[in-house]
């Protein structure tokens, strides 16, 4: 065997399709058709989220996604770590966010240690880590270990004793901010940080007196998407002072936020394929985008639902060629509000395999038939890495799952990243 490549990344990815290669004939023996390959990535950015606040993933459960990430070629791993649920980002700065906003300060949490670990372990398998610390909404777990950070909701003329999205009219919020971001830019190496900036909902913020009057005094009349646009705007510069870049959600761009030039917009709001029309915006603004409106594998629904996610072509969109230039990839997403350790795998693979092909090979390679061919094999090869792969339709595998198999495939790849370890 002879294996080219520019990068050790290249390297790794030929090692893995050299790994699919391997066949077995009916006797039991394994074999390798002579064959030439020549290979590389359609795009850069081909990422996996994993939503750890809405139920909680342990470690364990997390660097096996890695490695099956890893024989799917994707190479980001963004991770949505906290949100409103819970807060298990155990930070060293402020303690209190974790041992408060965790669902379960002991057993619930991330260390430093364990974030280290996934950084490292997905490092050694070519995979980036993407951290996303969603504001101003999306921080209800915040709110307990941070008192004074979130909005006071009213109702009438005095406080409910609700709380909304954080405060953006106090100093302290930013200085809370600026604090945060600095431990969170040294722990995560990557030069991107995922800031989110959706779904913020106004109505705490309306109901507030002294926000109210902050609309006036700074000119902002009704318009409560300026305010948002104000803490945003506060933030990016924060982060931009780090050393840091950023990828936002798509509100960020639509509600006219000024943003550096290498600012990336994730696309998410599906909307009858209005997404295409949104990319479109993007790049016609000269930003970078990312797609993952089509690929939000959490919804799942009866039969092939794989096929949909497979058939997208992100760049069909009216647009210059320096315009579908800009679209630098997609990510796949596992919500979790119905998905925690015990259905991960089986509701990710092979369906997120659809997206990883989408992703890396050229726009002509398209038969769903062939593409089911394909998948199907691969299914089959993941039981026999242990990785319990649910099935694409009828049919069987040669190997079936084995729990033995499951343990005896993550113990080899604690010891070594190669995939023929795995075969």
């Amino acid at each position: 065997m002879l294996l080219a490549a520019e990068t050790i990344w290249g390297a790794l990815r030929g090692l893995e399709t050299f790994s699919q290669l391997v066949g077995r004939d009916e006797n039991g023996m394994y074999y390798i058709n002579e064959t030439e390959i020549v290979d590389f990535p359609r795009f850069p950015h081909r990422g996996l989220l994993l939503d750890t606040s809405r139920h909680y993933l342990p470690l364990k459960a997390i660097l096996e996604t890695l490695d099956v990430m890893a024989y799917n070629k994707f190479n980001v791993f963004h991770w949505h770590i906290v949100d409103d649920p819970s807060f298990p980002y155990e930070s060293s700065t402020f303690p209190e966010l974790s041992k408060q906003g965790a669902f379960n300060a002991m057993t619930h949490v991330y260390t430093a240690s364990d974030v280290r670990s996934v950084i490292e372990y997905a490092r050694l398998r070519g995979i980036r880590v993407i951290a996303e610390f969603d504001t101003p909404g999306h921080t209800l777990s915040w709110g307990p270990g941070a008192p004074g950070l979130l909005t006071p909701c009213y109702v009438g003329q005095g406080p409910s004793g609700v709380y909304g999205p954080i405060n953006p009219i106090v100093n302290s919020t930013y200085q809370f901010v600026t604090s945060l971001f600095q431990e969170i830019s040294a722990v995560f190496p990557d030069f991107y940080l995922h800031l989110g900036g959706d779904e913020v909902d106004f109505t705490c913020w309306k109901s507030n007196p002294e926000i109210r009057a902050f609309m006036v005094q700074m000119g902002l009349g009704q318009d409560y998407k300026k305010l948002e646009s104000f803490y945003i705007q506060r933030l990016l510069d924060i982060v931009s002072s780090l050393g840091k870049g950023y990828i936002v959600w798509q509100e960020v761009f639509d509600n006219d936020v000024k943003l550096r030039p290498d600012t990336i917009i994730h696309v998410w709001k599906e909307n009858d394929l209005q997404y295409l029309n949104e990319i479109a915006n993007v790049t016609r603004s000269g930003y970078r985008a990312l797609l993952s409106a089509p690929w939000y594998l959490n919804r799942i629904s009866y039969g092939q639902d794989w096929i949909k996610a497979y058939k997208v072509e992100p760049l069909m969109f009216e647009g210059s060629p320096e315009q579908k230039a800009l679209v630098i990839g997609g990510e796949a997403c596992m919500w979790g509000e119905y998905v925690d350790v015990t259905n991960l795998t089986p509701r990710l693979w092979p369906r997120a395999g659809a997206v990883a092909e989408r992703l890396w090979s050229n726009e002509t390679v398209g038969n769903v038939q062939d593409a089911y061919a394909r998948l199907a094999e691969f299914r089959c090869t993941l039981l026999g890495r242990g990785v319990q792969a649910q099935p694409l339709y009828v049919g069987y595998c040669e190997h079936e799952f084995d729990e033995g198999l499951l343990l005896q495939s993550h113990c080899a790849v604690r010891s070594c990243p190669c995939p023929f370890c795995l075969l």
